[in-house]
Parts: C-alpha cells; sequence; structure tokens
C-alpha cells in the first residue's frame, strides 16, 4: 500500500511586538464612555461575568482548559475581557476593552499583526482587493491568534468607537475654473447618468465626443469637500487604527451600553469606483449634538477602528463583501 503524504507549508501574517511602554492602552478608549474609569470600568467587569459569552472567532471551539480565555457579551455594544487560565479556571486577569459589533464589512487579507503578547492588544495592517490600506484594533485576537494565515483572504466586520463626531464642514469649497477639467467633469456625469449609473467601456471616446448643450454647462464647479468620503489612519506605530474619517450616513440606531444611552451610525467612509465601499458602524454616547445628524448627512470623525474575522462570516464572503444598509 501507497500512501501519500502532501505537506503544505502555512505560514502566519508578519508580526511586530510592542513592549509594554510602547502600547498605549484603552484608558483614553473608556474615557468615551465615562469620566469615572476607576469606578465605573471594575463594576461593568464584575457585572459582565453574569451574561458573559465566549466568541470563538475562527475556531470550532472554544475550552476552559485553554491558556487565555477570551469573554464577550451578546449585546450591540459590549465588553471583550481576557482572562488567563490555569487548569481550567481563572488565573489573572490580562484585559479588557470596549466593542462594538459591526454588521458590514469587507474582505481583506491581513499583511501584518501589531501586537502586544502581555496583554493581547493587536492591530491588523489590512489589504483590500482594491489596494485599500486598512489598520483595525483585533476584537478577537486572543480566539484567532494561532489561526491567521499569510496570503489567505479574511471577510472582516468593522465597527468603531467615536472619540468626536460631528457634522462636516459644509464651506470647505474647491472651484474648478480650468476649462478642460470642468467639460472633463460635467460629460462624465452626462454619460454615466444617460447609461442608469454604469460606467460604458468606452467612455474616453465618449467624453472626447460630449459637447456642451448651454454656456451654463461650462460655468466653474464647486466642488464641497465636506460632502466626500476619506479615511486615514493613525501614524503612530501601534496606534494606527486611530483614525480619522469622512462620510455619508446610511443608517442610524439607538441602543444602550451598561445603561448609558448610545446612537449607532452606519457611515461610509470610502466610496471608489470598482470598489467594495467600506461601511463602517460607529457608536457614541448620545448627545445633543449626536441627536441632530441625521441619515444622508456627511460626517468626520475620530475613531478608535475595530476589525473582527469570525468563522461563520467566511462562508457568505463570495457572495457579498458588504451588506446593504437599510
Amino acid at each position: 500500500m501507497t500512501i501519500n503524504y502532501q505537506y503544505k507549508n502555512v505560514q502566519s501574517p508578519t508580526k511586530i511586538t510592542l513592549s509594554d511602554e510602547q502600547a498605549a492602552g484603552h484608558a483614553d478608549h473608556w474615557r468615551i464612555l465615562t469620566d469615572d474609569v476607576s469606578h465605573d470600568v471594575p463594576e461593568w467587569l464584575a457585572q459582565m461575568i453574569e451574561r458573559a459569552t465566549m466568541p470563538k472567532g475562527l475556531n470550532d471551539s472554544v475550552s476552559a482548559k485553554d491558556s487565555c480565555l477570551l469573554l464577550s457579551e451578546d449585546s450591540p455594544c459590549h465588553i471583550n475581557q481576557v482572562l488567563a487560565m490555569k487548569d481550567g479556571k481563572p488565573e489573572r486577569f490580562i484585559n479588557a476593552y470596549p466593542c462594538v459589533d459591526g454588521p458590514y464589512g469587507l474582505t481583506c487579507k491581513i499583511e501584518r499583526v501589531i501586537v502586544n503578547d502581555s496583554s493581547h492588544d493587536a492591530v491588523l495592517r489590512l489589504r483590500t482587493p482594491d489596494g485599500s490600506i486598512i489598520y483595525a484594533f483585533d476584537q478577537l485576537y486572543t480566539a484567532n491568534r494561532h489561526l491567521y494565515q499569510q496570503d489567505a483572504a479574511y471577510f472582516v466586520n468593522f465597527s468603531a468607537w467615536a472619540h468626536e463626531i460631528s457634522l462636516s464642514e459644509q464651506n470647505e469649497l474647491i472651484v474648478v475654473e480650468d476649462a478642460d477639467a470642468i467639460r472633463y467633469h460635467r460629460a462624465f456625469n452626462d454619460i454615466v447618468a444617460a447609461n442608469d449609473g454604469q460606467i460604458p467601456e468606452n467612455l474616453q471616446e465618449q467624453i472626447k465626443n460630449w459637447q456642451p448643450e448651454t454656456e451654463a454647462q461650462m460655468a466653474p464647479v464647486e466642488i464641497n469637500l465636506g460632502h466626500m468620503c476619506a479615511y486615514l489612519f493613525g501614524d503612530t506605530l501601534g496606534q494606527e487604527d486611530e483614525a480619522w474619517c469622512q462620510g455619508q450616513v446610511l443608517g442610524k440606531h439607538d441602543t444602550t451600553f451598561n445603561g448609558q444611552n448610545v446612537t449607532l451610525f452606519d457611515v461610509v467612509i470610502l466610496r471608489e469606483q470598482d470598489a467594495d465601499p467600506f461601511v463602517v458602524r460607529i457608536a457614541a454616547p448620545t448627545t445633543a449634538t449626536t441627536s441632530t445628524i441625521k441619515v444622508h448627512d456627511y460626517v468626520q470623525a475620530n475613531v478608535w477602528l475595530q476589525a473582527a474575522v469570525y468563522k461563520e462570516n467566511q462562508y457568505a464572503k463570495a457572495a457579498t463583501s458588504s451588506a446593504q444598509v437599510s
């Protein structure tokens, strides 16, 4: 009898390790939700034990016999808590951080992981099929840390906590007066509109043949910078998940976090041609400012961007990489 073995070299993404001194911790993230971190956070951690769940991430199963245990909650805004385990029992507290469930996502490859091994804080550098780079804090690193594979495509769910969120600046205008640029802009819009919003294969030829029908069509074009989508990640190693973004609100919902009212905004922050839109569910404590923001408004925000990779979400990624927002 002949037995054939097939060797498969499975490699993990590149790992960059941070020291405790380099790691930023979560004090600023807790301050989004409370002015009394030392009192409120320990109380919240004690309360969550009564309703805790164990997220599996990419794991088929989780066990209290693992060296580390990730606890979570079944609510839109919740706490993840990491415990060190010994002989099936909690040995010591490792870390805790507030999380937001994100129903929307993109298919990405994990290019590298920036991690503090003692706290299990990890930031993923992700690349989308269109080449966009996204950095996000890994909610499920404890569960997934041994399972990520280099060059594998994963459907990644995105969410965020907002340090600040407000209506975008509506008076930031660029006036385009160059005749060739105006002609291209008007022609592109007319051709796409006449083609039911689709870009025809001979677009450049149609633009070349396009002629204005009125003088008004060649008037200077005003571009409102407050009506654009943009995403800028942080420039400090290990803190690239602290981002600035601007985008359009596609949905707005209300929820709570430990008795506190929270507003959830579904915001598209990247919307490029021939690419899936980058939609993020952004949570912010409900205030007079958040109450004024409406669906279809453009907002700008400083956010803590989060990512989560679940095994059950990988099967549907080929069908769609971004959920529809109602």
